[in-house]
């Protein structure tokens, strides 16, 4: 089911905003890995993946999450932002991440050491056609601590080739190692109703130091890269009936209303989800409803 709540178009600012540094987006922006193909792998049409770029700034979006790493066969997350949306406007961040990679079958290579991130910047730089990155996230995997590989991104910042940085698929001892070394501006990790809810005081964490908290998989939880699906939560069905809304719109909803310092990025492929995506920007959630899903996601300790 896929509902516009309102007569006429809902933009992304109906959300309200936060600041990344001095660069000012809507809560709710789009995120990149599904414009290169679809959950089962298909590949996805070009032509449609610049049209749905697109329409997401006309419809407020102006946060962007990409990477270099997500690309499919025949399809480049950031060659397409670059076809769709350059010159770019003065408003949109696009946010990417290095850290990991893959080679050009696809296969995931080991995590990038310090001295491979400016290579890594240097290919995002390239494909999105940029002479400086709005948003580098150092994405770990497996570091105990993030300071090296955090200090060579500080560099390349100073160097002027990244604006802003912040840190992803982290634990809590990460941020402070990372704030030790240079600014951060946001925490991106997996999180959403009924999943990771150990999280939730890291999240509030973030908030009283002025860090955003940017969920990835917000509707798929567990499903992640292969996206949502299954049997939903009975509670969550009741709270969507109510509003006339659809699950998906009511997970968008209630991540931000986690706190102010939370932006969504849901990801999309289809022109109707980024619509629907968007329009969740503007469903408030009743107290009695937080109260529901609030039971639902103690479950996902």
């Amino acid at each position: 089911m896929i509902v516009v709540m309102h007569r006429g178009t809902v933009t992304a600012d109906a959300a309200g905003t936060w600041t990344l540094g001095d660069r000012t987006v809507n809560r709710i922006g789009l995120g990149a890995m599904r414009l290169t193909a679809t959950a089962d792998g298909r590949p996805t049409d070009r032509d449609q993946m610049i049209g749905l770029l697109r329409r997401a700034v006309e419809l407020g979006v102006n946060h962007i999450d990409t990477a270099a790493f997500y690309f499919s066969p025949l399809r480049s997350a950031n060659e397409l932002i670059n076809a769709a949306l350059a010159p770019y406007p003065d408003d949109l961040v696009i946010a990417t991440k290095v850290g990991p990679g893959k080679d050009p079958s696809g296969q995931w290579l080991p995590l990038a050491r310090p001295d491979q991130l400016r290579g890594q910047v240097e290919e995002n730089l390239r494909q999105l056609g940029r002479d400086h990155l709005d948003l580098v996230n150092l994405r770990q995997n497996g570091l105990d601590s993030v300071a090296e590989h955090f200090g060579a991104l500080a560099e390349l910042r100073d160097a002027g080739l990244i604006r802003h940085l912040g840190i992803s698929n982290v634990r809590p001892h990460h941020l402070p190692q990372a704030r030790a070394v240079a600014p951060v501006v946001c925490v991106q990790n997996a999180y959403g109703l009924g999943y990771r809810a150990g999280h939730d005081e890291f999240v509030r964490d973030c908030a009283a130091r002025g860090v955003a908290y940017v969920p990835f998989f917000a509707i798929a939880t567990a499903g992640r890269e292969a996206g949502a699906g299954g049997e939903e939560d009975p509670e969550v069905c009741a709270v969507a009936a109510a509003h006339g809304v659809s699950t998906a719109q009511v997970r968008l909803a209630w991540t931000l209303h986690r706190g102010p310092n939370v932006l969504a990025i849901p990801g999309t492929g289809n022109p109707e989800h980024l619509v629907a995506n968007v329009a969740a920007a503007a469903l408030r959630l009743t107290p009695d409803d937080l109260a529901r899903l609030e039971t639902v996601h103690q479950r996902g300790r």
